[in-house]
Parts: structure tokens; C-alpha cells; sequence
């Protein structure tokens, strides 16, 4: 029977355009940045900032080293935010409506300036942040440890005290998913190609 419903951020709650992101940060002075961003893994002080190795003031000051000038806590978050795609009203209250009948959290790879803006009214045209929609947010940088390693989700279930084998895993990442299917976790992925609009093939796969 399944208990849980845990959605990745990127690519499924929010739709990236790593293109733009990678402009915004070239912008900022960042010459190789198509060589340090990902669309699933960081790599760099870019992963350090994701794992919590390093605070979002180190990495300001690092990155500020990086693009040879002073870069402003705002200046970076619009850059982090050139990834994002508007947020769909209807997804957010669809997940907000699977609330009653599953405990719903949230397990994301991704560092403060995302969160600073996603936990905000911000986050969509509903003025309500992403708190509003989980019962818990379990992020990356504030755990120490990134997807795919399988501590990541193996402190989540510790910490949430639920069963993988009751919960079902919601990323856009095949390799995210294999490392959670290796400790019982059933998986669904979106499509590309479906933008949000996977969400009535999610909602028939969760009634069969």
C-alpha cells in the first residue's frame, strides 16, 4: 500500500531552461560556466554549495573570486532563477490535493538562493510558498549529501520514519531513481516531452 509520495524540485516541480542559466551566469563573468552546470548533477563548488560543504557566503566570496569582481547575494539568485520556468498554479495544487490521502514531501538536490526564492510568495501566480504544499522538505544542502547517494534517502526515511517499499519516488532522473529503487523505493518519471502535464498519467498510474 503506499503511504508516501516524494517529488523532486527540478524538472518536475519546476521546468529548467539550462541554457538561460547558463547565459545568466556567463553574464555574471563565469567564462566555463556550460562546463560547471548541470541539469541533474553539480559539479564544483556549484555541488559544494548543493552538499552544504561550503555556506552560500563562501560560495558568494568564491564565486565572486571566479568572475574576477564583487557578485551581490541578489545578483546570484537571479542567475540560480534564470533556470526556472514559470511555476504551474495547477501542478502545485495538484499535489496540494493528494495531501489527504498520502503524506507528500519534497526531496531535492539544490542550495539557498533557490530555496530563498521557492519558500518565498514568489514561488508561483498563488503567493504561497513551497512549504505550503508538503509536509516536509528534505534539501540537499541542508543534509550534507546530494542524490544519487543512497544516505540521501536513506536519512529521509529516518528521519520522516516511513518505509521505502510504502512510498513512491517522483524524479526526472533515471540514475535518481535506480539508486532509490535499489532500496525498495517504487519510482515514477516524468516525461520531457510532457512539460507538467505529466500529471494525469501520474494520477491513473497512482489509482492502478
Amino acid at each position: 500500500m503506499i503511504k508516501n509520495l516524494i517529488f523532486d524540485f527540478g524538472g518536475v516541480i519546476i521546468q529548467l531552461n539550462h541554457a538561460r542559466a547558463v547565459e545568466a551566469f556567463r553574464r555574471l563573468g563565469l567564462a566555463e560556466a556550460d562546463k560547471i552546470l548541470d541539469k541533474y548533477h553539480q559539479r564544483g563548488i556549484f555541488l559544494d554549495l548543493e552538499t552544504g560543504r561550503m555556506s552560500a557566503e563562501e560560495y558568494l566570496a568564491e564565486l565572486s573570486r571566479m568572475c574576477s569582481r564583487p557578485l551581490s547575494w541578489d545578483e546570484v539568485e537571479d542567475a540560480w532563477l534564470a533556470f526556472i520556468e514559470p511555476v504551474s498554479v495547477r501542478l502545485l495544487d495538484f499535489i496540494a490535493s493528494l495531501r489527504p490521502r498520502y503524506r507528500v514531501y519534497l526531496l531535492s538536490n539544490t542550495n539557498p538562493f533557490v530555496m530563498n526564492w521557492a519558500r518565498s510568495p514568489r514561488l508561483s501566480a498563488a503567493h504561497l510558498p513551497l512549504d505550503n504544499y508538503f509536509d516536509h522538505l528534505f534539501l540537499s544542502y541542508q543534509m550534507g549529501v546530494a542524490k544519487p547517494d543512497r544516505a540521501i534517502y536513506e536519512q529521509m526515511t529516518a528521519s520522516a520514519g516511513f518505509l521505502p517499499e510504502e512510498s513512491v519516488f517522483v524524479d526526472d532522473s533515471e540514475t535518481n531513481l535506480a539508486a532509490s529503487r535499489a532500496l525498495g523505493f517504487r519510482t515514477f518519471c516524468p516525461r520531457p516531452e510532457e512539460g507538467v502535464d505529466w500529471i494525469e498519467r501520474f494520477a491513473a498510474w497512482l489509482e492502478s
